[in-house]
This record gives C-alpha cells, sequence and structure tokens, in this order.
C-alpha cells in the first residue's frame, strides 16, 4: 500500500505541475484563456485546451501508475476521452509516448501550428516528480495492486481553473468560487467490492510564495482498508451542533429551506465536488449535500476514501432518504465504483444518480437526512 500511495502522490505532483504550467507559461496560458471569450474562442482547434490539458494530465497519470503496477493497466479510468480530431480530420489519440520529442510530435499535430506549447506539454509529461514523505515509510498494511483499481479526475472545477480568480475570500475557511477551488483527483478502489480504499487530493493552487509569487500547492492522502485508517490528516474534533454545510449554488430551494433550518441558517455555497468534499475532510464543513446525479465515480472516489480514514463517508442521499422513510434504523450503504448505473449511457453510467451526503461525523449524517426527509421530490 505505501508503493502505491507513493506512485498516486507522485503523479498527483505531476499532475499539479502540470495544472500550474498552463496557467504560467505564456504560450499555454494564451491558449488556456481564449476559453473565456465563449465564440470567440480559438476555431484552429476541433476541441478546446482546457480539454487536451484535462485529457493530458489524465494520460500522464494514467501512464505513470501502468508503468509501476502493470497490474493496473486497464483498470484505470477517468473523465475524459483521450481522442482528438485534428485539423486535418485525424483521429489523434493522446498518450504519452516513449520520448519527449515523440510526445511533443503527437501533441504538436493536435496543436499545430503552436509548436511550443506543444514542446512545453511534452517535457512536462516525461520529468521525474519524487515525493519524500517520511510519514509513508511507515505503512506497513498490504494491498496487491491487482486487486484495486482507479477513478481520476485530472482537473476537477474545470471552469474555476479557465476564469483563474485569486481575489476570492474564503468565508469561514471556504472559499465560494477560485482558483483555489480546482483539484488533482485520485482514487483507488477495491475491484471486488468497489469500496474506495485510498484518495489522494492535490491542491495545485494552495497559495502564493510570498517572494516568488509563484504557485504552492499541497496534498492530502487517505487509506481505509480492512479495519485499517490512515490518513495524513489529524483525526477530526468531536462534532457540535448545529452541522455546518456546504452546497452547490444550483441547489433545489426546497433543499436549501431544510438545511438553513438545519443549520440555523448559516449555509456555504462553493464550486467543485472535489473542493466541497475537501472542505468536509478540512474540517470547515461538517457535511456536503448534493441531491442531483450531477456527481461521478471520479469526482468522489478519492475524497471518500479519504472521509472514510477520518471516520466518515459518502452515502447516496435518496437511497438513504428511501431507507429512512421504511423504518431502517442502518447506517446507510457507502458509495462503490466498480458497477455502472443500470440502463444509462455514456457518462452518465458512472453518474451519483441518487445525489448524495459526505460526512465525517455520522450524527451529522443522521441530522441531515431527519432534515431533508420531508422535503418534496427526495
Amino acid at each position: 500500500m505505501a508503493a502505491l500511495l507513493k506512485a498516486v502522490l507522485s503523479a498527483s505532483e505531476k499532475a499539479a505541475e502540470i495544472a500550474r504550467l498552463c496557467r504560467d507559461a505564456e504560450p499555454l496560458f494564451r491558449l488556456l484563456v481564449a476559453e473565456k471569450t465563449g465564440a470567440d474562442r480559438n476555431q484552429r482547434f476541433s476541441h478546446d485546451f482546457k480539454t487536451l490539458a484535462d485529457v493530458l494530465i489524465q494520460e500522464v497519470i494514467r501512464h505513470d501508475l501502468g508503468a509501476k503496477f502493470p497490474e493496473l493497466r486497464g483498470h484505470i479510468g477517468g473523465e475524459e476521452s483521450n481522442e482528438f480530431t485534428n485539423a486535418n480530420g485525424d483521429t489523434v489519440a493522446v498518450r504519452v509516448c516513449g520520448t519527449v520529442g515523440e510526445t511533443a510530435a503527437l501533441l504538436g499535430s493536435v496543436l499545430h501550428p503552436e509548436r511550443e506549447a506543444a514542446e512545453l506539454l511534452a517535457a512536462a509529461a516525461h520529468r521525474e516528480v519524487a515525493v519524500g514523505d517520511a510519514a509513508l515509510d511507515g505503512i506497513t498494511v498490504s494491498i496487491a495492486p491487482g486487486d484495486v483499481a482507479v477513478w481520476i479526475d485530472p482537473i476537477d472545477s474545470t471552469n474555476e481553473y479557465i476564469v483563474g480568480r485569486e481575489d476570492v475570500v474564503p468565508q469561514d475557511g471556504i472559499a465560494p468560487s477560485g482558483l483555489c477551488s480546482a483539484l488533482v483527483l485520485i482514487g483507488a478502489y477495491e475491484r471486488s467490492s468497489g469500496r474506495p480504499v485510498l484518495g489522494v487530493i492535490n491542491e495545485p493552487f494552495h497559495r502564493r510564495h510570498p517572494q516568488t509569487r509563484g504557485w504552492q500547492g499541497r496534498y492530502h492522502w487517505g487509506i481505509a482498508y480492512r479495519g485499517t485508517h490512515l490518513s495524513s490528516l489529524s483525526p477530526p474534533p468531536p462534532p457540535q451542533p448545529p452541522p455546518r454545510v456546504v452546497l452547490s449554488r444550483a441547489e433545489a430551494q426546497g433543499v436549501r429551506d431544510a438545511l438553513a433550518s438545519l443549520s440555523g441558517g448559516h449555509l456555504h455555497f462553493a464550486a467543485g465536488a472535489g473542493y466541497k468534499m475537501l472542505c468536509v475532510i478540512l474540517g470547515h464543513a461538517d457535511a456536503y449535500i448534493l441531491s442531483g446525479g450531477s456527481t461521478f465515480a471520479w469526482d468522489a472516489c478519492a475524497p471518500h476514501a479519504i472521509l472514510c480514514a477520518l471516520g466518515g463517508g459518502v452515502v447516496a442521499l435518496r437511497d438513504a432518504l428511501r431507507a429512512q422513510r421504511e423504518g431502517d434504523t442502518r447506517t446507510p450503504p457507502q458509495l462503490t465504483y466498480n458497477r455502472p448505473a443500470e440502463g444509462a449511457v455514456g457518462a452518465e453510467r458512472w453518474a451519483n444518480l441518487g445525489g448524495l451526503v459526505a460526512y465525517v461525523h455520522p450524527q451529522h449524517l443522521e441530522a441531515v437526512l431527519e432534515a431533508l426527509a420531508a422535503v418534496p421530490g427526495l
């Protein structure tokens, strides 16, 4: 498990470096900010640059993990398709090649004529990134890489990444929007059960260096496997009423009203499913509630593993409410990540269609379910 975690952390750090590079290197930033102009964006590309950045990060993680653990090949899923159509109508599958030059040539076939941008990205994809974390050396729990599979969200909260606001002031530790909510998420789950067992959240844009003004990141990890619970974070403090909740701004009014009553009127809103779960992990909120099916396996797997490591979890909201109404007093089952939704197609196969509640303390989950039980339509 220590070797797998080190590999995932290294992959997340390389992904974070690529995400920062796309904002810091002028040839890449020029392409990135073109997405802000909507219909006036750079029309030379059949797919926008933000999607290419997403895909490259995803494929770098897939490549690096597969190289270190061949048993994982074919079992690393992500948000993005890696196929692009270039200006000549040719379909190009983005991947990390054997050499920097080959990768640059492949990326150049998508980005033509932006040769410098392709070379910068290729160099970053092949750069070695080492993680020196003494805490990892004490991990003794064992799991065979062939028993797990991986979900990747290469840049969660992509819109915030593109807009890139740095001046958003956090409220009680929660930023309502901004670049800080753009995260790299890598989660591993047990193939047989679908339970999350390992998660890494990387914050590429945690803060600016006070002297250089360059971006500095940080990461968090958690392991929850067969009774072993380990994390880079300290255990959460005892629960305090009322629970603090974080929501999407698109949340239904009935849900907002019920949770406002529960939390004494103090609702927090933020962008990005991963970021909202991170707020729960870091103790800035006690629960993240989403009533719709707009999150996916790649959004939730990594944060879910860390929450389990801290004693919490993520459950399907509608299933939990249904069980409660039927008088089932057992703790609702956790989300799993190995089975697609029946009858769904495309990305919806991996959507969390029943909504979700992410929490650290079971008492807060119970309070949230009780508050939402009477909301029509849930």
